[in-house]
């Protein structure tokens, strides 16, 4: 068995096993489901006693006690009427039962054989699912897991349905790896971004403003057009122009593009005065669509490339927003291209090469996965199979052509058309999707977008749809973990600290910091009467990356002493010397 379905099937056993503990701490407790996350699982209950997080040391504890007693796992399909017999009194498996009844699925249960003195004496423990699992509790290694948490959700994800209790595990092939995850979490808390952010003064929120709205300080908005220059600077170079458009449309635009249909609960809508119904919008394309839609188009003219950082806006439900990498307002640093079918691949190439180029100068590595439609859910997608196997072949085709680490990610394209999801691994070991490259079919054919080809025919064209940060805030979440907040020298707010060590030290720092600040290199000249000591740690506390010392050596030899954030004193400096490492060493975005 390949180590990925061993540890799902392990994840999936220990989300039974916690029911079962479950039903020992509250032989009453209704079961919700517990399926497999990324690091783990969980479990959704309905309690009559509800558990605390001290009682979680007693549920882990009932689960390795039935890991220990090495119990075999059972499956077997049965019939609705049977299932209502087994889950009496249970009443979300009788919803969950009855509804994959309705829709034809195959209705099947796992049974764990127990001792006489199992949980709630029931000798047996079964529940509905469809399987994944270890043939023995035995399986499991007995220190892999540990649960972790205790937290509300509604049953099923909507607010009309009850709150139940949701308890969360981690689980890994080994104890080995358990701890790594652990030790990994531990060093995220001190990365995280809302902590980081806050320090560095980069963002704030709002009560007055809401939640997930954020603000961005004078230094947070500097990093962002820094970020969003240097994509426009790659992009530049491959023929793209700048546009602009409003922040809201008519639902009409929306209604044609598809987007109404799959997102209209997702929308911030707004009535006018006169009755019209609109959206703030909470992506760019459809826009776009008409400024390519404005005039007719020669094939001579094609690939018309439009470039646009913009804020979208999405109506996310309190309970999901997260600092910078769950908002309500988000900047996407877009573009799309507008192109002949025959013109795509190449456009698709030059757009990977910009993507490569942009995570390489911030040392991620990237590995790439081809995002596509799920055959079994089609009702989910536009257009016909055709469509989607024509675009699907060409994005395998050009992960192929780069040799990139790829895979398949079924049921993950966009509802208009696969994409290429490039993953990146950040200094911690945890991967986050960042920049995609979408081909699309479907909104050409909705708006009807065309150009005139060499035979004087008109020639339905293709969509390209393309962000290389994804959003400028998430990106910048994960940036700021990625670093710990140490920012190269190019990217930092404040790249030099000038501290003068007293009054008769003044004249020549200030004389160093107008020439630094002549040459574009942002300086912050700190002549409060604090400590040299004092000023240093707040130097550090920023994580600024150069500091310069001046005292009477350097007054008298009109040099000065550069500190690195990252390797310490580097010695002395003529001032010419000084500007030319600078300006190296930002050109070079090292």
């Amino acid at each position: 068995m390949e180590n990925h379905e061993k540890l799902h099937n392990i994840r999936h056993t220990l989300a039974h096993l916690l029911a079962m503990a479950a039903k020992e701490f509250d032989p009453t407790v209704k079961l919700g489901i517990g399926p497999v996350t990324d690091d783990g699982f969980y479990y959704d209950f309905q309690f009559t006693k509800a558990p605390t997080a001290e009682n979680l040391k007693d549920l882990e504890k009932t689960m390795r006690k039935l890991v220990n007693k090495k119990l075999p796992m059972k499956g077997r399909e049965i019939d609705k009427k049977e299932g209502e017999k087994l889950f009496a009194g249970q009443p979300f498996k009788l919803e969950l039962l009855s509804e994959y009844a309705t829709e034809g699925k195959t209705l099947t249960t796992y049974t764990i054989d127990l001792p006489a003195e199992g949980p709630a004496q029931t000798g047996e423990f079964t529940d509905l699912c469809k399987g994944g699992h270890v043939e023995n509790t035995g399986e499991i290694p007995v220190d892999c897991f540990k649960l972790t948490r205790i937290a509300g959700a509604y049953w099923r994800g909507s607010e009309k349905n009850p709150m139940l209790t949701r308890i969360y595990g981690y689980a890994f092939l080994t104890g080995k790896e358990l701890d790594d995850h652990l030790k990994m979490l531990e060093e995220a808390k001190k990365r995280d971004h809302k902590k980081l952010g806050k320090e560095l003064d980069l963002f704030t929120f709002s009560d007055l403003v809401g939640a997930g709205l954020p603000l961005w300080t004078p230094k947070g908005t500097l990093v962002r057009n820094l970020l969003d220059n240097y994509v426009w600077e790659l992009r530049k170079v491959h023929g793209y122009e700048k546009v602009e458009i409003p922040h809201i449309t008519k639902k009409e635009l929306y209604i044609t593009s598809g987007h109404w249909d799959k997102f209209k609960d997702e929308l911030f809508r707004i009535t006018t005065r006169e009755g019209h119904e609109f959206a703030m919008k909470p992506m760019n394309c459809p826009h776009h669509t008409q400024i390519y839609a404005r005039k007719p188009w020669s094939y001579r003219e094609l690939p018309q490339r439009y470039a646009n950082s913009t804020m979208c806006y999405r109506d996310e439900q309190s309970g999901e927003l997260s600092g910078l990498s769950r908002v309500r307002a988000f900047t996407q640093d877009d573009a799309h291209v507008f192109c002949r079918m025959s013109q795509a691949r190449e456009e698709f190439l030059k757009i990977w090469d910009i993507v490569q180029t942009f995570y390489k100068t911030f040392g991620f590595n990237l590995r790439v996965r081809i995002s596509k439609h799920d055959p079994a859910q089609l009702e989910k997608y536009l257009g016909d199979k055709k469509h989607w196997a024509v675009a699907e072949n060409m994005l395998t085709e050009i992960a192929q052509e780069k040799k990139a680490d790829a895979f398949d990610g079924v049921g993950e394209a966009a509802f208009y058309g696969p994409k290429l999801d490039f993953m990146a691994k950040d200094a911690i070991g945890r991967e986050w999707q960042v920049a995609t490259i979408q081909l699309d079919m479907n909104m050409p054919e909705r708006f009807d977008l065309i150009c005139t080809n060499e035979k004087g025919e008109k020639e339905r064209i293709v969509m390209i749809h393309a962000a290389i940060m994804g959003s400028i805030d998430r990106f910048l979440s994960i940036f700021i973990e990625h670093t710990g907040g140490n920012f190269p020298l190019w990217l930092s707010p404040i790249q030099v600290t000038i501290l003068p060590i007293g009054e008769a030290h003044h004249a020549f720092a200030n004389e160093v910091n107008v020439l630094l600040l002549k040459s574009d290199i942002r300086t912050e000249l700190n002549i409060e009467s604090d400590s040299l000591g004092k000023k240093i740690r707040e130097v550090k506390l920023q994580k600024i990356p150069y500091t310069i010392v001046i005292g009477d050596v350097e007054v008298g030899a009109k040099t000065v002493t550069l500190e690195s954030r990252d390797k310490e004193k580097l010695g002395e400096y003529s001032l010419e010397k000084l500007l030319s490492f600078l300006q190296d060493e930002i050109a070079a975005k090292r």
